[in-house]
């Protein structure tokens, strides 16, 4: 799963249509412009309340309100840019391999989807925003029309860029219509078959949330997109529920103020790589083993390890890795199949690292406390990485070093000296949340502030200019997830009201064999999840379904967080569907066959590692 980009980049125009240009690229700037303030706004108003609270005690009683109301715009004007930029997470597997007439057509046929989505939500949208005037905020104590009216001006944006998307398409007219026909079509004949579907029951779930969901997602439609076309068609086909409570779940998803530690980390991960701090630490690394038999492997196990979980993105955690180490191990005579099937097994388990942005949403939905998580997380991580580092010792047992110089005790010191203000940027993070300066949500910004000072004081690596940049990545990444969480919200109320998650708590409680057999189901579940779906998307959507009955059956909920978390890692990198695996290819710019014999070694170390953090409850709760 990637975001994957849709190829419909306008061709130069001529007559009528060449106020299309100036009109996309004004309104995209602006929006840009607006996200990257309120994600600036976000960390400034946050590290106030942190300083205010602690140093001053002087707590703002309004902060949180604000930055509510704030995270709601930021998220909304990020999945308007993550749309204009075709950055929403879609599968691109099986429209990669299709020929280039058919990828065009399910190019434009994903961007007729979302149009068609957000046509039918657009009313509902503007009624939420009028019904919510109404109240009153407890702390500004202003219109809550103020914030709710996010949801519509969003919407309305990404209608705006859908339509310019479409007539600036390269596409022939004869695609772009018959994709809108298609999609016309689909929904006309649902809507005629509305009263033979309310008949039907929980015969519907397979209908919309089977046939539906995967005919989009395999179709290249983005999964928020996906998502919330069928939860719409299922709500009001099947059933006499107003569309404005099914914006109303959306809002309630995007809404956690927890989730707006998403976009403050994704922004910390990207200073940390401008600042150079994640290459001192690469550095450290290989000074200390780089003189060892497989040394600069266990160097890539361990610099994932301190990167990746706080970008938020897997590719930029692995970007963020492979160029500092891949040319020095290719000179040493590392084979290029096996450097990617090690990059791409070591992303598949370090999301347990935290601070994690998988860890926050699995907070977020289930209600499991953030810092038992954090907590959690450590040794099961450290469990797989030693399984791969065993994997490692086998392989490189006989590697010739003669070529090699081992750096004297002055050079390793020196290194670590530079080294030590990044190293002890994930250690001032934990002891901060642990230590009750500031909450999980609020602890990012401090770990911004860090990373800024050292930047400018000690790294001397702050480029400005980028700046920017970065805080619009920030904003249509943090979009992008948030998005897919609020329809996946929607989404997850519709299968609870049909009664689908009762009888599948039922279901699960019955089944012979207890909390083992449970355990082993959740395994293979959530491997099969991991291949199709991202975790984030997968997580929001089944958590608060299977984590209730994981502690009905006696399953401590740090520990089976930690067995989904690394069963959807496991899923999401073993080739040949898990999309991972071929966004590390890409990264390493490795032919992905050349690493497939070599991965299945990593894989089976993971599994190994995976089977003993499900089978010994201690590995995730002994230092609760």
């Amino acid at each position: 799963m990637q975001a994957g980009t849709l190829h419909l980049q306008p061709p130069p125009r001529e007559g009528w249509r060449a106020w299309l240009d100036p009109l996309e690229r004004g309104l995209g700037w602006t929006v840009e412009s607006v996200a990257a303030v309120l994600v600036l706004a976000e960390i400034m108003l946050l590290l106030s309340g942190v300083v205010a609270r602690y140093v001053f005690h002087a707590p703002l009683v309004w902060s949180d309100e604000l930055a509510s109301i704030l995270f709601l715009w930021l998220s909304m004007l990020g999945a308007v840019v993550a749309l204009r930029r075709g950055e929403h997470m879609r599968m691109t597997a099986f429209v990669a391999k299709a020929t280039p007439a058919r990828r065009a057509f399910l190019d434009v046929l994903a961007v007729a989807a979302a149009l068609g989505f957000l046509l039918l939500i657009a009313h509902p949208a503007f009624e939420y925003a009028y019904e919510e005037a109404i109240v009153v905020t407890p702390a500004l104590e202003i219109s809550n029309a103020w914030r709710a009216s996010a949801l519509p001006v969003g919407v309305g944006l990404m209608l705006l860029f859908c339509l310019t998307r479409l007539l600036g398409s390269t596409a022939s007219p004869r695609t772009v219509l018959a994709a809108l026909a298609t999609v016309g079509g689909i929904a006309l004949l649902l809507w005629l078959a509305g009263p033979w579907l309310m008949p039907l029951g929980k015969l519907n779930l397979i209908v919309f949330f089977v046939i539906v969901v995967g005919g989009c997602v395999f179709a290249g439609v983005p999964i928020a997109f996906s998502f919330a076309l069928a939860t719409f068609g299922f709500l009001a086909l099947t059933t006499r529920t107003p569309m404005i409570v099914m914006v109303g779940r959306m809002d309630e998803g995007m809404s956690h103020l927890i989730l707006l530690a998403i976009p403050l980390f994704v922004f910390l991960g990207l200073l940390i790589e401008m600042t150079g701090m994640a290459r001192a630490m690469v550095q450290f690394l290989a000074s200390l083993l780089g003189h060892v038999r497989g040394g600069l492997n266990y160097v890539l196990i361990g610099g994932m390890y301190l990167v990746s979980g706080i970008s938020g993105s897997k590719a930029a955690d692995m970007a963020a890795i492979a160029p500092v180490l891949f040319p020095e191990m290719k000179k040493r005579g590392a084979k290029p199949g096996d450097l990617v099937a090690l990059l791409s097994t070591t992303g598949a388990q370090t999301e347990t690292i935290p601070p994690s942005i998988v860890l926050i949403t699995i907070g977020s939905v289930t209600g499991v406390s953030i810092a038992a998580l954090f907590t959690g997380g450590l040794l099961p991580g450290l469990v797989l990485g030693l399984a791969l580092c065993a994997v490692v010792w086998w392989r490189y047992r006989h590697e010739d070093l003669s070529a090699v110089e081992r750096p004297n005790l002055h050079t390793i010191l020196r290194s670590l000296v530079y080294a030590l203000p990044a190293v002890a940027l994930p250690f001032v993070i934990r002891a901060a949340v642990v230590e009750g300066v500031a909450t999980a949500t609020e602890v990012s910004t401090i770990g911004i502030a860090y990373s800024v000072l050292a930047g400018l004081l000690i790294y001397r690596q702050f480029d400005l200019q980028r700046l920017p940049r970065m805080l619009v990545e920030t904003a249509t990444l943090s979009g992008a997830i948030v998005f897919i969480i609020g329809a996946a919200t929607a989404m997850a109320w519709g299968l609870t009201q049909s009664g689908f998650a009762t009888d599948l708590a039922q279901a699960m409680e019955s089944m012979p064999g207890g909390k083992w057999a449970f355990m082993a189901v959740s395994l293979v579940a959530f491997v099969i999840l991991g291949s199709v779906l991202e975790g984030i998307p997968a997580i929001v959507l089944f958590g608060p379904l299977m984590f209730p009955i994981a502690r009905a059956v006696g399953i401590h909920e740090v520990q089976y967080a930690m067995v989904v978390i690394l069963a959807m890692g496991v899923g999401l990198f073993a080739p040949p569907f898990g999309v991972g695996y071929y966004a590390a290819c890409a990264i390493g710019k490795v032919d992905p066959a050349e690493g497939m014999q070599p991965i299945w070694g990593y894989m089976a170390a993971l599994l190994v590692g995976l089977l003993l953090v499900a089978a010994i409850p201690w590995i995730s709760i002994g230092f609760l």
